[in-house]
């Protein structure tokens, strides 16, 4: 199957009916920042401190360094498989339909746990303010949100992108006044490692902290409407990411740095407490917009690029016909973004927040696995426009360092995680090979008549 989709430049998008190219380097960095800084930072410092105290900041570089490896990986694949559909055309294009079929459905579901999550973490937020947003109006606060971002979506991928950028820009400003005016508060003697730890401890910490740095996934799952993607997608990605990184550690720096040995006490709201201590009641609600404004843009980001992997499948035969559906004005995928917005729903009624965390994350992992062991298959494939692709540097030394970490840290994953993944991998596989005996039997009654 053909990802590589062609353009037909007189109107913006392929005599097929595929998409627009709309996004460039900016775009695709703002929906990194956008999609990765979502509920994670404003809550795991101090779960992550209370693993390994001021040690923690050892966390945020293995999963920055993981994150960059894995950034690497997808910016090689991005711009040999360049239709949309993401993490799905990538194995799929490396590995063959039963994987590609496995990704895709791993993949979108675990958004959608993802998606579920952060919308919870955002009532629980805003609840602050106003409980009956967390409690009596919680499903009608929920169905807003999805009914609201499904539009804005369904009007074009150039309007989603606008607001991915401006919900980009206002949310970075608190974090980044926390950090400036943080500096100066900081105690040495809280940064001192006084906390013994092993190799198990890193590793489990890591993984949870880890949940914090996804996002790169939904960000290029629409990589079938960037403008050039052998330049698009590795600058978008690494620019992207080097500013989440150097944020994070200076977040993670300041809230030990302030709170030392009392971070423990700040589970739910960490940099609360901080810009509490900084700017007083005004930081207690400076932060929370800020939260806020983050979640928000990490469901839009969301919403705007997966339904498009639900497109993909749908095109090459393996989800139902309509969600290959093409809006006849707006040019977007709308039933893909309707399905997809419903799911979300669903799972955010009837989810708790860690329980959909702890799932999304080990779902996420088995896809980057299988990204990264797509760089490496695809080496050895000859691209279709070797000119515009792009190529990671050092052989195969990059994509076997991500194998191994990642791996690493899939073994932190408890037996009831790992007994869980087994089961929906099974049953997923079973649903495949139902299908294709299906498909096959449907094509012998077309042959015999």
């Amino acid at each position: 199957m053909n990802h590589c989709l062609t353009d037909d430049p007189a109107v913006g998008t392929s005599i097929k009916g595929n998409l627009k190219r709309t996004i460039g380097v900016f775009g695709l960095a703002c929906a990194v920042i956008n999609i990765t800084i979502g509920t994670g930072i404003f809550i795991l410092p101090a779960i992550v401190a209370e693993h390994l105290g001021a040690a923690a900041i050892i966390c945020f570089l293995i999963c920055g360094l993981l994150i960059f490896l894995i950034a690497l990986c997808f910016a090689e694949v991005g711009t040999k498989v360049t239709g949309s559909g993401g993490t799905y055309a990538y194995i799929e294009a490396a590995f063959g339909p039963w994987l590609g079929f496995l990704a895709n459905n791993i993949f979108w579901l675990s958004c959608c746990l993802s998606d579920a999550a952060v919308a919870n973490g955002l009532s629980k937020t805003l609840g602050y303010f106003y409980p009956p947003l967390d409690t009596t109006f919680r499903p009608l606060f929920f169905l807003l949100l999805m009914v609201v971002f499904a539009w804005i979506n369904i009007r074009g991928s150039k309007g989603g992108v606008n607001l991915v950028i401006a919900a980009t820009l206002a949310k970075i400003v608190p974090l980044v006044l926390l950090v400036i005016f943080g500096v100066s508060h900081i105690s040495a003697a809280n940064l001192n490692w006084t906390s013994s730890f092993t190799l198990g401890n890193i590793g489990s910490a890591t993984l949870i902290l880890f949940y914090a740095f996804l996002g790169i996934e939904n960000a290029v799952a629409n990589s079938g409407e960037f403008k050039n993607p052998s330049r698009v997608v590795p600058l978008g990605i690494l620019s992207g990411l080097s500013f989440v990184l150097l944020l994070y550690i200076a977040i993670q720096l300041i809230t030990q740095g302030m709170l030392g040995t009392q971070l423990q006490l700040y589970k739910d709201a960490p940099l609360a407490e901080v810009s509490k201590r900084l700017f007083a009641y005004t930081g207690i609600i400076l932060i929370t917009v800020g939260a806020a404004v983050s979640m928000l843009g990490s469901l839009s980001g969301a919403i705007l690029a997966i339904p498009r992997v639900l497109f993909a499948g749908a095109k090459d035969g393996i989800f139902p016909k309509f969600l290959g559906d093409i809006h006849s004005k707006y040019i977007t995928p709308h039933k893909a973004i309707i399905l997809y917005a419903a799911i979300d729903y669903i799972f955010a009624v009837f989810g708790a927040f860690k329980q959909l965390v702890v799932l999304s994350t080990a779902s996420v992992l088995l896809i980057y696995l299988g990204v990264v062991l797509a760089a490496i298959k695809l080496r050895y494939k000859k691209p279709v426009q070797a000119e515009t692709t792009f190529t990671i540097p050092g052989g195969l030394t990059v994509p076997i360092l991500a194998t191994v970490t990642i791996i690493w840290l899939l073994y932190s994953l408890t037996n009831p995680e790992i007994i869980g993944m087994s089961i929906a991998l099974a049953a997923l596989s079973v649903i495949y090979l139902l299908m294709k005996l299906y498909n096959n039997k449907q094509k012998q009654l077309f042959a015999d008549k």
